[in-house]
């Protein structure tokens, strides 16, 4: 190269220092450009008005006078004064005094006294606070022979009987004793003075607690009640006729609306949201939402899951989200966004899925089931992340219910035992005021006939 620049060739450099240049090629340069093959952090320094900033030792820097007046004009006398490109914009600032200068870390900005802490994990509880026997309890998964009411007492269906445990005193009392047949679901109404109960003869009985007796008894199903659920003055009953009866429990012709001919199998789980939408899971795998209570076709029809559908749970702070479990061959957990009936989020519950209930506070939900494993999960919302297992039954846990202040859950299993677990925060005072309110109305007590 030197022997070259003797004889008066012009000079060269390697094609490398051009971007989209062959390695190897040869390009002519001008003697009083400066080259450089410093790197560049940011090719935006490169640009047009950018290289009006750089200082006179840098490359492309203004060199004559045109190029200065141009730049000031563009871009001011004094707006490149003391900045620099390939800098640092922002500087840590100086270690204050009293800290301990041989701390390998050091936090910028860092306040001991506004600082926030660490958010301090939850226990999950691995043992339940109290077991009841409940012997005799039939081992039916479509059963539903659990529900807790808004007056902290939990309605227990063992055989043909339904049994009163209330939560706070510790207190037992029979309500009823079927003449025949067993009880197969009991749901309470908002406000918990009343309740509704199915019977496998397909009989669907109002109980006066209070008064301790039976107040109507609907008839239409052909079969056994497989789901009950309440919004407002109206009770909704499925059954194994695969059919949905509309009951309003005001009138004296109770039965408003027969749905018979959406499910093709028993319809074993029912449950509406504080704005009267209906969803129903079914023996036929699918689940439908309703989007009033005199709906006579359902909105969306939810195919995802491969075995029946017996838990469903409305979200109760986000009113179009609903969890549903699917059964021995599915063993999924769903989350739906029924105003578009997409598919929201899934996992694989390793058991068949009897039961949910959610957590406000803590934003969770807590799955009841059965074969295989026999347990309690509780999974992160929404991703869906488990969190523990809460073991202990020995056999399938048909169903499981809340306490008011949502703290506590129940869990009723075929090994005969009632159990009682601490797992949720309590809600607060606002948000338990607005979910009595949403679905408790007062008048309803005193207008069923």
């Amino acid at each position: 190269r030197a022997d070259r620049e003797a004889a008066g060739f012009p000079a060269m450099v390697d094609a490398a220092c051009f971007p989209g240049g062959d390695r190897g090629a040869l390009r002519h340069v001008d003697d009083d450009v400066c080259m450089s093959d410093r790197l560049v952090p940011s090719r935006g320094t490169c640009l047009a008005m950018n290289q009006m900033k750089l200082e006179d030792d840098q490359n492309l820097a203004p060199r004559n006078e045109y190029q200065e007046v141009v730049s000031q004009n563009v871009l001011g006398k004094e707006c490149f004064a003391n900045t620099k490109v390939l800098s640092y914009r922002h500087k840590p600032p100086r270690q204050e005094q009293g800290r301990d200068d041989y701390k390998v870390l050091y936090c910028a900005g860092r306040d001991a006294g506004s600082r926030p802490r660490a958010a301090v994990s939850r226990v999950v509880p691995q043992a339940p606070m109290r077991i009841l026997d409940a012997p005799n309890i039939v081992d039916d998964f479509y059963s539903h022979p659990i529900d807790w009411s808004s007056n902290n007492v939990v309605g227990v269906a063992i055989s043909e009987t339904v049994y009163l445990f209330d939560a706070e005193s510790g207190q037992t009392e029979k309500l009823l004793a079927l003449d025949a047949g067993n009880v197969t679901a009991v749901r309470w109404t908002g406000k918990g003075d009343h309740m509704a109960v199915g019977t496998s003869d397909g009989e669907v009985q109002i109980w006066d607690i209070c008064a301790q007796r039976q107040l109507r008894t609907f008839q239409g199903h052909s079969d056994r009640i497989g789901a009950l659920a309440w919004h407002q003055h109206v009770l909704s009953s499925g059954a194994r006729d695969a059919e949905i009866h509309q009951h309003d429990v005001r009138m004296r012709h109770h039965l408003m609306l027969r749905r018979s001919d959406v499910h093709a199998d028993v319809v074993c789980g029912l449950d509406y949201n504080a704005e009267g939408l209906l969803a129903s899971g079914s023996n036929d795998n699918a689940v439908c939402i309703w989007d009033t209570p005199m709906a006579a076709t359902p909105i969306h029809t939810l195919t995802e899951h491969c075995a029946a559908v017996k838990a469903v749970r409305w979200c109760p702070w986000q009113r179009s989200v609903l969890a549903t479990g699917g059964g021995s061959a599915d063993r999924q957990i769903c989350l739906w966004n029924a105003a578009s009936g997409r598919l929201l989020m899934s996992a694989d519950a390793e058991s068949q899925v009897t039961g949910i209930v959610w957590g406000t506070q803590d934003k969770e939900l807590l799955t009841s089931h059965g074969y295989w494993r026999n347990q309690l999960s509780l999974w992160k919302y929404p991703s869906l992340v488990k969190v523990a297992d809460l073991e202990g039954h020995r056999d399938r846990v048909l169903g499981i219910a809340q306490s008011p202040d949502g703290s506590l859950v129940s869990s009723i299993s075929a090994d005969e035992t009632l159990r009682f677990w601490q797992v949720f925060s309590p809600h607060s005072a606002g948000q338990r005021g607005c979910a009595d309110s949403a679905v408790a109305p007062r008048s309803i007590l005193k207008t069923i006939r």
